[in-house]
């Protein structure tokens, strides 16, 4: 699904609400999301999963062409760990 699926989605099923009121609140909560990560935030949405940012620390790889060692710097890297309740449900429990 897509941001734009998503909003067509929510769109129909609240009909009482215009569709760009509907974007904008899409919008305005992953922008929420986006700083509260880059801030180092984590953010948990009960039942659905959490979101946090993880540190990779710097290391020497390798350019896959030529087989040179090449440093990569460290980097920040978003990650997502399921609820419960969505583990669940993509298991087939209920």
């Amino acid at each position: 699904m897509t941001k734009s699926e998503l909003i067509l989605r929510l769109a129909e099923q609240n009909p009482h609400l215009y569709q760009r009121d509907v974007e904008r609140i899409v919008s305005t909560i992953f922008e929420e999301i986006t700083a509260a990560l880059a801030r180092g935030d984590r953010v948990e949405l009960r039942g659905f999963g959490a979101f946090s940012v993880k540190r990779r620390g710097p290391r020497v790889g390798r350019n896959p062409r030529t087989g040179e060692a090449v440093h990569v710097g460290e980097k920040y890297i978003p990650f997502f760990k399921t609820g419960k309740v969505l583990r669940g449900r993509l298991n087939g429990e209920r």
